[in-house]
C-alpha cells in the first residue's frame, strides 16, 4: 500500500467521514433549460423536496465539514426549509465551514436574501450564461438577466446589512453561442459585487446540443504528442495529416510507407508514455477553434485580474493527468429522497453526449438516510473501496478511445471497463478538467 495511505488519516480511503457534502434540497426547478439533467430521455428524476428529517441525518457529519452545498438538480429556493437547513448546520459545523448553494437568482428577493444571509448563508453562485438579454433567454427559457442583476443587489444589501462574510459569484456555462460573452459577463459580476467567477464547459444532454460543446475530446497529452510528431516529421518532409489517406492503400509508396512508420513511432512513444491516441480525431482537431478559445480565456485572465475576480476557468482540452476533486475531496452527494451518491457524475440517471456518443448514465447508490446514518454509510467497505479504486486513476480515457462506445460503457448496467475496474470513471469528464461546479 502507498505510504501516504497508511499514514495520512486524512486521505480520502482512510478518513473516517465526508470533509464536504453537497445536497440536493430539490428536484423540481422554476425555469425550463435544455443544461438540465432533466430535460434528457430517461432521465426518470422524480420530483421531491429535502425533509428536515432526512436533512437532520445529516448531524454526525457536520463537525467535520468544510463545506456544505445546499443544491442538486433543482432550484434550491424552492424548498421551503431552506433556512431551516442552514441555521441547523450553522449551528454545529466549524466556523470556517462554508455554507453555500447556486440558484438561477428567480427567487432571490431581498426579503428572502436577508433571511438566507442571517439563518447563516455565507456562499452563493448565480447562473450567468450571457450578459445580452437575448442570448440569456435563449440559454435559460423563462430567465432574465434583470433577475440576476437584482439578486445580487439584494444580496449585497443582506451582506452589509448583517456584517457577514457573504461571497458572491457567477457560473458561466460556455458554450459556441456565448463563448463571446465571457469576457463582458465577468466584467459585468465584478462591477456588481462578484468576488469570483466558475466557467465550466456545457454537458449535452442532447444530440441536438453537441455540437454546443466548446471542448475537444482529445486529451492535452495527446494533442502535444501529436504536434510535436506532426512538426516532425514536416522537418523532414513528411505529412502526418495524411495518414488515413495511406494506410488502406494497396500499393504505397516510399512517402506513404514513410507517413505509415512516422505514425508507428509516434503510438510506440504513446504506449511508453501511457497516452491514449485516437489519430483520427487528432488529425481532425479544430485547432482554430482551438486558438479561439485559447484567446478569449487569456482576455478572461487579464479582465479578473484587473477587476479581482477570482477566476476558475475550464481546461480547453481533457487533461491526461485526471484528478477527481470529488473524491480527493472528501465529497459525498445526498440526492432529495436520501440517496448517498459519490459525485456528479455518478448523482443521477441520464443519457449524455459529452464525449459525441449517446452515453447512458446510472446513479451509484451507497445507501439510504432513511435506513442509515451518514457515517455508517461512507465507511461501508463498498463505498471506500470505491474510492480507493477511483483513486488509482487506472482506467481508460473513454472519450478519446477509438473504439468507443464500446460493449463495457454502453450498457444499462455497467460492470467492468476493459481495465477490468469496476468504476465507471473511464467516461468521466469532470476529473479532467472541463466541467467545474461550486465545491
Amino acid at each position: 500500500m502507498n505510504a501516504l495511505l497508511t499514514t495520512d488519516q486524512h486521505h480520502p480511503t482512510l478518513r473516517k467521514h465526508p470533509t464536504k457534502l453537497f445536497v440536493e434540497t430539490t428536484s423540481r426547478c422554476n425555469l425550463n433549460c435544455f443544461m438540465c439533467v432533466k430535460q434528457t430521455r430517461e432521465s426518470g428524476i422524480a420530483e421531491g423536496d429535502l425533509s428536515p428529517k432526512i436533512f437532520e441525518k445529516l448531524r454526525p457529519s457536520f463537525a467535520n465539514l468544510e463545506t456544505l452545498i445546499l443544491n442538486g438538480v433543482g432550484e434550491p429556493l424552492l424548498n421551503p426549509h431552506l433556512e431551516d437547513f442552514i441555521r441547523m448546520a450553522r449551528r454545529d459545523v466549524p466556523g470556517e465551514c462554508s455554507i453555500g448553494f447556486q440558484s438561477n437568482a428567480l427567487l432571490l428577493t431581498p426579503g428572502r436574501a436577508s433571511n438566507l444571509v442571517r439563518a447563516g448563508l455565507d456562499l452563493v453562485c448565480l447562473s450567468l450564461d450571457a450578459v445580452s438579454p437575448e442570448t440569456f433567454r435563449k440559454v435559460r427559457e423563462g430567465g432574465e438577466i434583470g433577475a440576476v442583476e437584482s439578486a445580487m443587489a439584494s444580496l449585497a444589501k443582506a451582506g452589509n446589512d448583517a456584517a457577514a462574510r457573504l461571497k458572491v459569484g457567477v457560473e458561466f456555462v460556455l458554450m459556441r453561442d456565448n463563448i463571446h460573452e465571457l469576457c463582458d459577463a465577468i466584467r459585468w459580476a465584478a462591477q456588481r459585487g462578484a468576488t469570483f467567477a466558475i466557467v465550466t464547459h456545457l454537458l449535452p444532454y442532447d444530440a441536438s446540443h453537441a455540437d454546443q460543446a466548446a471542448y475537444d475530446i482529445c486529451t492535452d497529452a495527446s494533442i502535444e504528442l501529436f504536434d510535436k510528431w506532426r512538426s516532425k516529421g514536416a522537418s523532414a518532409g513528411i505529412d502526418l495529416m495524411r495518414y488515413f489517406d495511406v494506410i488502406w492503400k494497396y500499393t504505397k509508396s516510399d512517402d506513404d510507407r514513410r507517413i505509415i512508420q512516422l505514425a508507428h513511432e509516434m503510438k510506440t512513444e504513446a504506449q511508453v508514455l501511457k497516452i491514449s491516441l485516437n489519430l483520427r480525431k487528432l488529425i481532425g482537431l479544430d485547432r482554430n477553434w482551438i486558438s479561439t478559445v485559447e484567446s478569449i480565456f487569456s482576455q478572461a485572465r487579464e479582465i479578473a485580474e484587473e477587476t479581482g475576480i477570482d477566476l476558475r476557468l475550464p481546461e480547453i482540452a481533457p487533461k491526461e493527468d485526471r484528478l477527481c476533486h470529488f473524491i480527493e475531496d472528501g465529497g459525498a452527494f445526498i440526492a432529495w429522497n436520501g440517496d448517498v451518491h459519490p459525485c456528479y457524475f455518478l448523482w443521477h440517471r441520464y443519457n449524455c453526449f459529452a464525449s459525441g456518443w449517446d452515453q447512458k448514465i446510472q446513479p451509484r447508490t451507497f445507501g439510504n438516510l432513511s435506513e442509515s446514518g451518514i457515517l455508517e454509510i461512507w465507511n461501508r467497505e463498498d463505498f471506500t473501496r470505491f474510492r480507493r479504486n477511483v483513486l488509482s486513476y487506472d482506467y481508460p480515457y473513454c472519450a478519446s478511445c477509438s473504439l468507443a462506445p464500446c460493449d463495457y460503457v454502453q450498457t444499462e448496467e455497467f460492470e467492468q471497463d476493459c481495465h477490468i475496474q469496476e468504476e465507471p470513471c473511464g467516461s468521466c469528464l469532470w476529473c479532467m478538467g472541463l466541467f467545474q461546479c461550486l465545491r
